[in-house]
């Protein structure tokens, strides 16, 4: 087993700005074992958790829903109605708006979008999207572009934006956000840096991003935290999470 330091525990500190840890988790529409994705999201013991492949059909509310209440949060926004993003948070996040976004369509392919919300932790004001980007790498690109305008629209200084980018950092669409955004493994690097596939980790296609000003205390993938197990790692989905911890300024 992999032996981790911790991650510093969420806070605010005396001059209003918030420690708060960030997962990003690709799961597969809730097909595997939901007991394990459930043990390894509360163990990470997030303030928000980035959801790719939420469950999109039949009772997909309710099951989502399940989902968040097991692992002691509640659905801040997305699932069907951003075609698979969606976002959870602890009860410390205070919501100012959400938004679910459709991207634009390319005929013969998957309906892409994003969940976006505003929210803040004490005096810390911060914009938040969970994304899902195209497995065709042209229209990848264009959706690294729509996420960087959107983020842009926000209307808020400090953002996090995480997801399954289904491509390596030295593709162009990751590329196109980490020339913009700070990207959480290349800037603080723990853990364990692969996330896909669980069973099999040999590529890193899934990352959480920070803008500037945002101080990013570690990120990676939490193999060796405590609570958290290989095998329910493996169980969970087909993609490992990735877990930051970010210090977001206070508001000015």
């Amino acid at each position: 087993m992999l032996i981790v330091m911790l991650l510093p525990n969420s806070r605010t500190e005396p001059d209003g700005s918030a420690v708060i840890r960030v997962l990003s988790h690709n799961i597969r529409s809730m097909r595997d074992d939901t007991e394990a994705l459930a043990r390894v999201i509360r163990a990470c013991a997030p303030d928000l958790v980035l959801v790719q492949e939420a469950p999109r059909f039949f009772r997909w509310r309710k099951k989502l829903a399940r989902l968040a209440a097991a692992a002691d949060l509640v659905i801040l926004t997305g699932g069907a109605t951003a075609a698979g993003p969606a976002i959870l948070c602890s009860l410390r996040a205070v919501v100012e708006r959400t938004e679910d976004v459709l991207l634009p369509l390319t005929p013969g392919l998957h309906r892409r979008g994003l969940a976006t919300a505003v929210v803040r932790f004490g005096g810390a004001r911060l914009g938040v999207v969970s994304c899902h980007l195209s497995l065709d790498a042209d229209e990848r690109y264009e959706q690294a572009g729509e996420l960087l305008d959107r983020l842009a629209g926000m209307g808020v200084e400090h953002a996090v934006a995480g997801g399954d980018l289904n491509e390596r950092p030295d593709g162009p669409a990751f590329r196109r956000l980490a020339g913009s955004l700070q990207d959480g493994w290349a800037t603080a690097p723990w853990g364990a840096e692969d996330t896909w596939t669980s069973a099999d980790p040999h590529r890193r296609i899934d990352a959480v991003f920070a803008t500037r000003g945002v101080e990013v205390l570690g990120c990676g993938v939490p193999l060796g935290r405590p609570g958290v197990t290989e095998a329910d790692l493996r169980a969970a989905t087909d993609h490992l999470p990735v877990l930051a911890a970010l210090r977001v300024p206070a508001l000015a």
